[in-house]
């Protein structure tokens, strides 16, 4: 009896992560989280905007109080190995969303292997946000005829726990 080959449609792989620095009004911290954020990845940021104004926080439409980095393919996949040893490959499965996408913080940048401390940025965290794909998913995401992912097809956080498990060798458990 010939064995079964596994369907290609169903393999889970990391579509993209995103670094977040969330810096509020004060411009000064969002200077130095550019500077850490250039410095984990090596890839220039973008800054974020308001987009409404918040009068008792001091917020007015279009002051930058953010910024991110997402990253996609091998340079993705060597950094998810680097932030997740930061975290001692240990994840709660309170991170991980109804579609399979997780994310998680590093409170100091410090412990991210290879990255050494800066004085100039001092000690800071930021938050990951990784998304989890299959192939097809492009579907929903087209211009022309989106459509809805299946059922069968859409990823959940089960799934995506024993591929991370798999694939990084991550831990289930109280992450630190």
């Amino acid at each position: 009896m010939a064995k079964q080959k596994e369907n290609p449609m169903r393999k889970i792989s990391v579509e993209k992560i995103t670094l977040n620095f969330g810096a509020g009004k004060d411009q000064n911290l969002l200077k130095k989280g550019v500077k850490l954020l250039k410095m984990i990845s090596g890839v220039d940021p973008v800054e974020t905007k308001t987009n409404k104004r918040i009068a008792q926080w001091g917020l007015r439409i279009g002051l930058h109080v953010g910024t991110k980095i997402t990253l996609r393919g091998k340079e993705a996949q060597e950094l998810l190995k680097r932030l997740l040893k930061a975290k001692d490959d240990v994840l709660s499965e309170k991170m991980f969303g109804p579609n399979g996408n997780f994310s998680f913080g590093i409170p100091e940048y410090i412990d991210i292997p290879g990255t050494k401390y800066d004085p100039d940025i001092g000690i800071m965290g930021l938050e990951v946000a990784v998304t989890i794909t299959k192939p097809g998913y492009r579907v929903k995401q087209r211009k022309i005829r989106p459509a809805k992912i299946g059922k069968k097809h859409a990823l959940n956080a089960q799934q995506s726990i024993e591929f991370m498990k798999k694939e990084y060798g991550i831990k289930i458990g109280e992450a630190s």
